[in-house]
This record gives structure tokens, C-alpha cells and sequence, in this order.
């Protein structure tokens, strides 16, 4: 089996091809990417040693993807994954359209030219931003928990569902991914290709080149022990906001059983993340950092940061019942994988940013 993983050299693929090449035989990965995001650049030597052989190309380029070979299978790992990417200043509204849509239509033309099969990473982010905000929550123990008395439509003390609303305004990056899933579908039933949409939560884990706004538990474990200004944003500067974690390689097992049961009768769009169990707020997150670290102030802002939740957490019941899948990496090891790496790597921040 042959495979294009695109963004190989950032987190989530290098990690995905990592474990492809340790579990499966047969198979041979070609990464794609345009090495845009800060810090990529030193994964290439890991990716390569590897044993993928990485093509440096740009999927807004169709003349870039026209060099690629063919393969059996797409994983599309390549996106602008900030919720406020073109909101913030540091890239354009256009450039997340071209980012995410536009380089998921070329990807889309090339597996309709070669027949390949397509998986996409998408994100808890394409749902309704005006929804998630007004979520009922109650506070306890340093952080906000889900009202159970006043919940709606695809959501219940799990977390979040597949059916839960993903009526606009979702931010300028959920709706790019949102649009996305549906060309997918379009296109693999027009032209008669295998596609699978993975809706991810919060990929976490060490080597992350984390942001405040993207990559959350790795941004606050490195600013934390490297004694960076940290401060909690929203919610009256609480610190109670809450997500929950997964490790890209828990994603794994089930992209191989999408690749080798690519005609299975389940539903084409699922939800996958930590869960309940490997959630914590920002707030939980610091107090795990001072045991490990020592003490360090956390300001409060009174800013306001637009699109923003209160409480995200991944239902994948669906995913467990149609796949037997369910993440296994537990939140301790994913915070502890990223403090020794924090550790390892005093500059972390300053080298990847």
C-alpha cells in the first residue's frame, strides 16, 4: 500500500506516519509539505529517517500535486488549525480559504485522477461557535461542568456529538473544514472514491509546536516551565475553560481500518477525542504544572477572545460502535510525554515560534 500523508512534517502527521510504519508492512508513505508552519523545518530529518520520503510541495499548487505519484490512499493532515486564523491579524482570510479549502479541492482532483482514497483530519471546530458558547455550565472544582438539567441536541455529559449544530458562525477555520467535508462527500460519491472525515478534538502530545490559541496543553506545559507570561483569557480570566486531549497516534488503529475497510457500511463523518476522562480546565492544567514545575503566577485578563467555549469535550461513541475504537493514551501520560520533552528542550517555544 502506498500513502500520501499531507503536512508529514507537522505534528499530527509525522506522528500518524510514525505509527503507520511501526504497525503495518507493505507500506510505503510519501509526505507532503510546504514546511509554512514554524518549527516544521526540524522534523524533516525525523520524517525522513523514518523512511518517508518527503516531497516539499504546497497542495494550493495543483501543479505541485501533478508530480506526486500515484497512491492508494490520501491523509490530509495539512491545515491553518488556528480558530482564529484570519481574525487575528497573522494571516488573511484568504490564505485559511486557500489553506483548507482550496488545497482540500486539488487534493480531491488528484484522487479522482488517480482513484485513491481520502481521509480527512477535521476538528471539533466545525461546530456552532453561538452553541458552544452558551453551553450550561455550573463551576466546580476549578473548572466548568456541563448543566445536565438544561442540555439540547447532540450534547450530554459525554461531550459533544455528531449532532450537535454546526449552524454558522463556526469561525472563519471551522467553516473552511465544515466545507471541506462536504466536497469530500460530494466527491467520493460522484467519482466513486472511499473517504472517511475525522472530526478531531485536541491533539496533544510531546513535539507539538503549540500556540495559545492551537496546540493548548503543549503552548501552557512549555510557557509554564520555560517561565514565559501566561495569562487566562475569557471567561472573567477564571482559567475554568475546559478540553480534553488525544494523542495523534491513538488515531492510528482506526486510520488502519478506514485504509483496509474502505466499503464498511458506518457512517462517513465521526467524532474522535480524549473524552470526559482526559479533560481538564486551564486552571487544573496549571496546578499539574506547579507540582511538576513549581509555582508560577498566571495573570488574569479581562479579554475577550472571539469564538471561544467555555467547555469542549469529544463525544466518540459513535466511533466506538462503529469502529471499536476509543483513545487509549491516558491525559497523565500525554502531559507528562510533553514535560519531558519541555524539559528536554529548555527553548522549545523560542525555536518553534
Amino acid at each position: 500500500m502506498k500513502i500520501l500523508v499531507t503536512g508529514a512534517a507537522g505534528f499530527a502527521g509525522s506522528n500518524i506516519s510514525r505509527s503507520i510504519l511501526e504497525h503495518l508492512c507493505d507500506v510505503e508513505i510519501l509526505g507532503f509539505d510546504n514546511l509554512s508552519r514554524s518549527g516544521s523545518e526540524m522534523n524533516v530529518k525525523l520524517v525522513e529517517e523514518l523512511g518517508v520520503r518527503l516531497i516539499r510541495g504546497d497542495a494550493r499548487v495543483q501543479s505541485d500535486l501533478d508530480s506526486v505519484p500515484t497512491v492508494d490512499w490520501v491523509i490530509d493532515c495539512a491545515a491553518n488549525p488556528s480558530v482564529l486564523a484570519g481574525l487575528d491579524g497573522q494571516v488573511s482570510s484568504r490564505q485559511v480559504m486557500e489553506h483548507n479549502l482550496i488545497g482540500t479541492i486539488n487534493l480531491l482532483e488528484y484522487c479522482k485522477k488517480h482513484g485513491a482514497g481520502l481521509i480527512l483530519l477535521s476538528t471539533s471546530r466545525v461546530y456552532s461557535a453561538k452553541d458552544l458558547a452558551t453551553l450550561p455550565m455550573t463551576q466546580n472544582n476549578d473548572q466548568y461542568t456541563l448543566d445536565p438539567r438544561h442540555l439540547g441536541i447532540g450534547i450530554s455529559e459525554r461531550g459533544i456529538s455528531e449532532a450537535f449544530p454546526t449552524t454558522a458562525p463556526i469561525s472563519l477555520y471551522g467553516a473552511s473544514k465544515l466545507a471541506s467535508e462536504a466536497l469530500i462527500l460530494e466527491y467520493a460519491e460522484a467519482f466513486d472514491f472511499p473517504a472517511w472525515i475525522n472530526r478531531c478534538g485536541v491533539l496533544a502530545g510531546a513535539g507539538q509546536f503549540g500556540k495559545a490559541d492551537q496546540g493548548i496543553f503543549s503552548y501552557w506545559i512549555h510557557s509554564f516551565r520555560e517561565k514565559r507570561p501566561l495569562k487566562y483569557i475569557g471567561f472573567g480570566g477564571s482559567g475554568l475553560q475546559v478540553r480534553d486531549a488525544l494523542h495523534p497516534r491513538d488515531l492510528a488503529p482506526l486510520l488502519f481500518k478506514q485504509m483496509q475497510e474502505p466499503e464498511r457500511a458506518t457512517p462517513k463523518v465521526i467524532n474522535l477525542g480524549g473524552g470526559l476522562e482526559n479533560s481538564m480546565s486551564l486552571k487544573q492544567l496549571s496546578s499539574w504544572c506547579e507540582d511538576r514545575f513549581g509555582s508560577y503566577e498566571i495573570r488574569s485578563s479581562s479579554e475577550e477572545r472571539p469564538m471561544d467555549a467555555p467547555w469542549i469535550v469529544m463525544d466518540s461513541a459513535l466511533a466506538k460502535e462503529s469502529w471499536e475504537w476509543e483513545s487509549t493514551t491516558s491525559l497523565e501520560e500525554i502531559l507528562c510525554e510533553i514535560s519531558a520533552h519541555a524539559e528536554k528542550h529548555p527553548d522549545w517555544l523560542k525555536s518553534c515560534n
